[in-house]
């Protein structure tokens, strides 16, 4: 079972953003998908009391919190967990054990660099990390702009691959206030997102 973890240190990267929507990416694919948040805001587990009944389905992963980081139960193929800021610790050796892939939400910020490179330097040095799969999104840019070319040349030198920029847009704000992801609607309604999400959804199913 493939268990993506979503993480940054820093708040506000938009973890909880990414996290609804690489599930509502595998519910859309047909796979039978949990979510998990280990956030004390909850911001995830939240979305999913708003999810519609007739929306594709996406689990909760029960047993697991701020305080408990359990496995996910038997019966489902894939698996998404939201984690707080400040994750490190006993919660980020207990999350590396769980996970294959880390998606790491950046924006292209002096402050969101900073605090994400030492991070990704922990990421690379931690021995729990070997052999788990890396990649870095960018949140809120246009990859057109000098702030995109920034953040690429500062994860470059970092040796990890970036999967994709997701654009500053509403459509996610508005679809979240429905328990609803990009991929729970007309695709005409939110063509330049799915074309930033081909990569990244790519990356998600190697």
């Amino acid at each position: 079972m493939p268990v993506v973890v979503v993480a940054n240190p820093k708040g506000g990267v938009g973890k909880s953003t990414l996290s609804t929507n690489i599930a509502g990416y595998y519910a859309s694919q047909g796979h039978p998908v949990i979510l998990g948040d280990t956030d004390r805001q909850e911001s995830a587990r939240l979305w999913l009391g708003l999810r519609p009944p007739a929306a594709r389905p996406i689990g909760a992963w029960d047993g697991i919190s701020s305080d408990v980081i359990s496995r996910p139960p038997k019966g489902t193929t894939h698996a998404v967990l939201d984690t707080p800021a400040g994750l490190h610790g006993w919660r980020l050796n207990d999350v590396l054990k769980l996970a294959d892939k880390i998606i790491v939400p950046l924006q292209p910020s002096v402050f969101d660099i900073f605090a994400t490179r030492s991070f990704l330097d922990q990421l690379a040095e931690h021995r729990r990390a070997e052999g788990v799969q890396i990649g870095i999104v960018g949140m809120r840019v246009d990859a057109r702009t000098k702030a995109a070319e920034q953040l690429h040349h500062f994860v470059d030198s970092l040796g990890f691959p970036v999967l994709g920029y997701v654009r500053d847009t509403q459509n996610y704000i508005h679809l979240a206030a429905h328990g609803l992801t990009l991929f729970d609607v007309a695709p005409g309604r939110v063509a330049r997102d799915l074309e930033q999400w081909q990569e990244i959804g790519t990356w998600l199913n190697a």
